[in-house]
């Protein structure tokens, strides 16, 4: 497959509430500074090289993004008017997402923590540094289930949310009588790993995480 063909094939699999955070993103970036390189713009929006291109071209050709050529042959890219205006539809949009979000992880997090408890385990791990650890981490004191780490191998910092981060289950410390899955970006290889590890039975999955496993096998399908 040509490789532009491939970056919009990856672009479209994107899920739609990515495609818009990655979109606001890069008109936030665009507006602070429109002179960087694209490969600045990938580190600073956490993903390929080839996906930002994608994007851009798609923000040009939507009328959102201007681009002029500048000295030493590279390229400037400037908001439109409408590129403003979308950038705070999506701002606002992502807000209201994110309350929406956080009140339904939380009671997600909640109702799997106290399957948890009545399952009999009391030491758990979280697989995946992410927003919706967090929020497992605040709920896990009314549950009664403690939290040993987060297992994380993309992870680089040592501690999330008050917690030591491990890059392995070998590395937490103790026992774990399960694993309550937090992986927001590759859940279902972080799924499938713990449930290889540990079984089935010892692996929690947040209601809204079972719903984009489904829609993800939905679009493979």
């Amino acid at each position: 497959m040509p490789k532009a063909a491939a970056r919009n094939d990856d672009l479209e699999k994107t899920h739609d509430a990515d495609r818009d955070w990655i979109v606001l993103g890069l008109l936030e970036s665009v507006e602070r500074d429109g002179a960087q390189s694209q490969r600045l713009l990938a580190t600073e929006l956490g993903i390929a090289l080839g996906l930002v291109n994608a994007y851009l071209k798609r923000c040009v050709n939507k009328g959102l993004v201007k681009v002029n050529e500048v000295p030493a042959r590279r390229y400037a890219y400037f908001l439109t008017p409408q590129g403003f205006a979308e950038k705070s539809r999506l701002t606002v949009q992502y807000l209201s997402h994110s309350f929406s979000f956080f009140r339904r992880a939380k009671g997600d997090c909640s109702d799997a923590l106290a399957h948890a408890r009545t399952s009999g385990m009391r030491q758990i791990a979280l697989a995946g540094v992410s927003d919706l650890a967090e929020i497992a981490v605040i709920c896990a004191p009314e549950s009664g289930v403690g939290i040993a780490a987060l297992v994380d191998a993309a992870a680089t910092q040592p501690r999330f949310a008050g917690l030591p981060v491990v890059g392995s289950y070998d590395a937490v410390e103790g026992e774990l009588d399960g694993i309550l899955i937090t992986d927001l970006a590759t859940t279902r290889e972080t799924l499938n790993e713990a449930i290889a590890r540990f079984g089935s039975d010892r692996v929690l999955v947040p209601a809204l995480l079972r719903g984009r496993l489904l829609n993800h096998l939905g679009h493979k399908s």
